[in-house]
């Protein structure tokens, strides 16, 4: 009764390495989306708050296709959302096709929200698919351990999207095609991918979340009659998941600019530092993952959300590398945010956690209207002072972690 609960059992190793590499693909696709912000500025002649619709195209995705993942989840599995998700990732590249040749910033949104249904699919599927492979006690390590690759791939995406896209930029250019040729390969890549999964035999399981036989497990559902949006700490982590992806959405679709119009930068080199700045999250996510064995990973998230309300208030100041190592260290503390609120979210739902895990994820919602917002300061009052209006999302993180995480029988 007292041995320590594994981090997942042999079953489910395979299966464990691939789900996770699926967290690893939506970085990427994540990541390259704030490098194409940029590159569109360029050749579609596009200003900041206009060129956010690229975050509002995918984060949108994510809003719309949130509850019809769960529900098809629920209907048809854990490896039938994979392959559905990674189907609309790839149809979503290879439009990307026929929106290069009509050089339509309209139809690549359209291209955007389709691979961004897929990413939300993915992700509504992939995090309680990791959570139920082995037990509860050691779901958030299994979650944050998972994240911690799609901060690898948030450390490829800018990388590949400047090397494509940015590294022959030329003024008044508005040739489209290494868009065209880099979101084609993507497409194939998924594919493969997608077809490579559908031989995987997935162990049957039966989900710890829905049904937990272990006395010492902390998902057990205290309250199996309480309708989902009565569970109060489930409703705060939408409200935080919301606020937590605005935040990160903001940051990352203008830490370009930054780099360009605050340090001098070239576009290129300034997406080579948004590697280091991907690289800054997942180092926070392998501490993070540490830390959480000897610190509750509610009190771990609301240190990291007061450190970012610093951290913002320092790059707001535009102090040259003072601000610049500010704008860095908020990826260090943005890393266990999302995996934390969401496995925070989902405790002790029972037969409610699929259903949870969609409304959480449509949550990311935020990140599809927060650009705009900092678009149009950064337009107004230049982009530095930008950085002022995230401090209102992670005083909100703040709370959920300090206060609102609690269960409720």
């Amino acid at each position: 009764m007292n041995q320590k609960p594994l981090f997942t059992e042999k079953k489910y190793l395979v299966t464990l390495v691939f789900v996770t590499s699926l967290f690893m693909l939506w970085g990427i696709a994540i990541t390259m989306a704030d490098v194409l912000n940029k590159h569109f500025q360029h050749v579609l002649n596009l200003t900041k708050s206009q060129s956010a619709f690229v975050q509002f195209a995918v984060f949108g995705a994510y809003f719309v296709m949130g509850v019809p993942a769960g529900l098809f989840m629920k209907r048809f599995g854990y490896k039938s959302g994979v392959l559905l998700g990674l189907s609309l990732f790839a149809g979503g590249a290879f439009l990307f096709v026929p929106a290069a040749y009509t050089s339509s910033f309209g139809f690549f949104g359209i291209a955007l929200f389709i691979l961004g249904c897929g990413l939300s699919t993915l992700e509504t599927v992939a995090h309680p698919f990791v959570a139920s492979l082995g037990d509860q006690r050691t779901s958030d390590q299994r979650i944050n351990f998972a994240q911690s690759f799609n901060a690898v791939g948030a450390m490829l995406g800018p990388y590949v999207g400047s090397y494509f896209l940015l590294r022959h930029n030329t003024p008044g250019s508005t040739d489209l095609t290494s868009v065209k040729l880099l979101y084609v390969a993507i497409g194939v890549v998924i594919a493969i991918i997608a077809v490579s999964f559908s031989f995987v035999k997935v162990p049957q399981t039966i989900d710890p979340h829905a049904s937990v036989k272990d006395e010492g497990a902390v998902n057990v559902d205290v309250a199996p009659n309480k309708p989902l949006f009565r569970h109060r700490h489930f409703v705060w982590a939408v409200i935080a998941q919301f606020f937590n992806v605005a935040a990160q959405a903001g940051t990352w679709a203008f830490f370009i600019n930054y780099g360009h119009e605050k340090m001098g930068f070239s576009d290129e080199k300034a997406a080579n530092y948004m590697v280091l700045f991907m690289g800054m999250m997942l180092g926070g996510r392998f501490i993070g993952t540490f830390l959480m064995k000897i610190i509750a990973p509610n009190k771990l998230l609301a240190t990291y959300a007061a450190a970012n309300i610093l951290m913002c208030i320092i790059v707001a100041q535009g102090l040259g590398w003072t601000s610049y190592l500010a704008l860095l260290m908020i990826n260090f503390f943005f890393s266990i945010m999302f995996p934390t609120i969401f496995s925070l979210g989902i405790k002790n739902l029972g037969a409610h956690t699929q259903q949870a895990s969609s409304f959480i994820s449509m949550g990311v919602v935020g990140g599809a209207f927060f650009p705009f917002i900092m678009g149009k300061a950064a337009d107004s009052y230049g982009i530095e002072h930008a950085y002022y209006l995230p401090i209102l999302c992670y005083m909100v993180i703040f709370l959920f972690g300090y206060r609102f995480y609690k269960v409720h029988p």
